[in-house]
């Protein structure tokens, strides 16, 4: 449990965290990368199954390939680091849960060093190429790979912003019942 000092740090850092697709040229050192991945093998799972492995890709022509692919996977191309999630394709529904929890705690453990993140997924047409491309046998899923770098600051001022900002609490949160609006 975090002290009370450092319970703002600890939320500004969630609230902080935002997808970055537009990476630095600059490596990610060795010890960051042991972080994230500590922190990602520390992820709950249902039933503690841990079904998943990680690939970690840096070759550039691999990850063009990977980017060039049906999904959301442009940003691949750039990124310095990418972490594919290689699930063990045993219980999708539980999986597909495990594997959101994971891909969100790598966000955080990137961003707790400053480096961005994205998660990205292949379209269900893409993954068997996916998985040749990258060795990993048909009895596994893969869908989502997280692009890693230092953001390039510079490529996010010059992108349009949009113009919608977050829903107010007020809009999102029902008590006791649905339609009950909360006074947050």
């Amino acid at each position: 449990m975090a002290e009370a000092g450092n319970v703002q740090e600890c939320i500004a850092l969630l609230q902080g965290l935002r997808a970055v697709r537009q990476f630095r040229p600059q490596p990610i050192p060795q010890q960051v990368i042991a972080d994230i991945l500590t922190v990602a093998r520390w992820s709950g799972s249902a039933k503690n199954t841990q079904p998943w492995e990680f690939l970690l890709v840096r070759d550039r022509e691999t990850l063009k390939a990977l980017a060039a692919l049906d999904g959301f996977v442009k940003h691949l191309a750039d990124a310095q680091l990418v972490v594919v999630l290689v699930m063990a394709g045993e219980n999708e529904e539980s999986e597909t849960y495990d594997e959101g929890r994971l891909s969100e705690r790598i966000g955080l453990a990137a961003w707790a060093h400053g480096v961005g993140s994205s998660i990205g997924w292949f379209a269900p047409n893409a993954r068997t190429t996916a998985k040749q491309l990258l060795g990993i046998p048909d009895d596994r899923l893969v869908r989502t790979a997280i692009s890693l770098g230092y953001p390039d600051e510079a490529a996010q001022r010059a992108r349009p912003k949009p113009a919608q900002a977050r829903k107010p609490l007020g809009e999102l949160v029902h008590e006791e019942r649905y339609g009950r609006r909360s006074d947050s």
